[in-house]
């Protein structure tokens, strides 16, 4: 086939080019550009995917998504910050950049199939996870559709990330040591703090216990996400505090002190915005797994549908920190079935 690889200078995509040309396949590289800032590392991961490419003996094309970019992720990400709510940009990106506008450039290039580093499976129009459990990555995938993921490949799904190191090293690529990168991807190494206050003003107002005691100040409600503890300048005697909710009208953030404080937990979660990978959604009440953060283990759940675009998911064992607008994600054991976004 012709196959466009996404290509990141990184390591997983440029070993899943490699494996792609040593199969036999026509491929080509395509890098995008979203962000145009010097604190952005694309100008060092252009020159690694033109060297890449070099060593592998494939063309490569650049195409700038900057303006796309900041009209349908980076905006979004602010409006949401500004609600009071935690979004996923990767999620984002995946849905409205890679998999979309990329993709069509793939395809406008003739090519058959588009393939990314991504440690998770396709398997006739099914999201299926990594095989390495500590790199799965099916969780920012979720919004993918089956007609799509019939001409999505991911070469290095199967492969722990250990594997796809000694590839890059056995072939002398030169970035078979690069680090991965970690974070959100237009904040890069800053704080997150002073890159969001370039655009969202700080407006001072009250940390409130979960008593009802003023314990603090802060200096926005939309720096602080549920759960979080670091940064939130509140001491004295005790456990540490933690975020466990905003009311966004008083600009008010509400902590509670103890990692196991009750106030933390819940059973069950509302959620708008899903999305399913199959053509047609599942049968509720629908009994699966779901996680509702990245680095977590799912957990059994039952989801049952409110409206045409709400659902409420129940869990067998109380959750820390739900998030407002982060995912969540169902399982039906290998096989990611789709999420959404959680509303309360």
């Amino acid at each position: 086939m012709k196959i466009a690889v996404g290509m990141s200078g990184g390591v997983d995509s440029a070993v899943t080019a490699l494996l792609l040309k040593q199969q036999g396949h026509e491929v080509i590289g395509l890098f995008m550009k979203n962000w145009d800032e010097d604190a952005c590392p694309a100008a060092e991961d252009a020159h690694d995917v033109a060297r890449i490419c070099d060593l592998i003996g494939i063309p490569y094309y650049t195409f700038n998504f900057t303006e796309e970019y900041w009209d349908r992720v980076f905006s979004q990400f602010l409006k949401e910050l500004k609600e009071g709510h935690t979004p996923n940009p990767d999620i984002l990106c995946n849905r409205e950049i890679k998999f979309n506008v990329f993709f069509e450039k793939a395809l406008h290039l003739k090519a058959d199939a588009l393939a990314t580093g991504h440690y998770c499976q396709s398997v006739d129009g099914q999201l299926l996870k990594g095989n390495d459990p500590n790199k799965d990555q099916s969780y920012f995938l979720y919004t993918l559709k089956e007609e799509i993921l019939r001409k999505v490949l991911f070469p290095i799904g199967h492969l722990p990330k250990s594997e796809v190191r000694r590839i890059a090293k056995e072939h002398n690529l030169p970035v078979a040591t690069k680090k991965d990168s970690t974070g959100i991807c237009f904040i890069g190494k800053r704080d997150f703090r002073p890159f969001v206050a370039q655009y969202l003003k700080k407006k001072e107002g009250a940390i409130i216990s979960v008593e009802g005691k003023r314990v603090g100040t802060h200096e926005g409600a939309h720096f602080y996400t549920v759960g979080q503890r670091k940064g939130l300048g509140v001491g004295g005697p005790g456990e540490a505090w933690y975020v466990a909710g905003k009311e966004m009208a008083t600009n008010t953030v509400i902590v509670a002190q103890g990692d196991d404080h009750p106030a933390l937990y819940a059973p069950s979660l509302t959620a708008t915005d899903v999305s399913w990978v199959a053509s047609k959604a599942p049968t509720f009440p629908l009994k699966c797994k779901a996680k509702i953060r990245y680095r977590q283990v799912e957990e059994p759940c039952v989801v049952t549908q409110i409206a045409p675009d709400h659902i409420k998911v129940e869990f067998e064992s109380p959750m820390r920190a739900i998030t407002p607008r982060q995912a969540v994600v169902f399982y039906k054991d290998n096989v990611c079935l789709g999420g959404a976004l959680i509303k309360d």
